[in-house]
């Protein structure tokens, strides 16, 4: 069993609050700091499973702190920053240079992403990009009934 630094430690706990799986973690610290750990080493970083049970105060803390803000939805995702986004298609761009349909994909991808065709937004304007010209009726409400009951009728 590797002895862990605190900066390690505290990425474990971080990674464990935000419900990665131990076995996510152990590859992320593998990944990240070039450590072998093991899924039971990772496991007594989670102060909800029993093998973590006598985890110290600080990094309980650490966790529901984590945890909360991850569930309050607080912790940045990052695939949804644009900007991460971008930075992964230029990492797949570099990887697929050689490969031409992939490389056009990925630069349309990147291109829809960066126009915002991948949004709910919506702009509605009038000819010219000029505000829309509305108009408001005033009716009396004989006047809506026999409008609806017409309507009924032709349809």
């Amino acid at each position: 069993m590797a002895a862990l630094k605190e900066p390690v430690k505290i990425f474990i706990v971080q990674s464990l609050a935000c419900r990665d799986t131990p076995q996510e973690v152990v590859d992320l610290v593998k990944q990240e700091y070039g450590i072998q750990i093991s899924r039971s080493q990772c496991q007594a970083y989670d102060p909800t499973k029993y093998s973590g049970r006598n985890l110290s105060k600080k990094f309980v803390e650490l966790f529901n702190k984590t945890r909360a803000d991850f569930d309050a939805g607080l912790i940045d995702i990052p695939i949804a920053n644009k900007h991460y986004r971008l930075k992964q298609y230029q990492k797949q761009l570099e990887r697929n240079a050689k490969n031409t349909v992939m490389s056009l994909k990925i630069l349309e991808q990147a291109a829809k992403d960066v126009g915002g065709q991948f949004t709910n937004r919506q702009e509605i304007t009038g000819k010219d990009g000029e505000a829309l010209q509305t108009t408001v009726v005033h009716a009396t409400q004989d006047q809506v009934e026999a409008a609806v009951k017409k309507a009924q009728e032709e349809y």
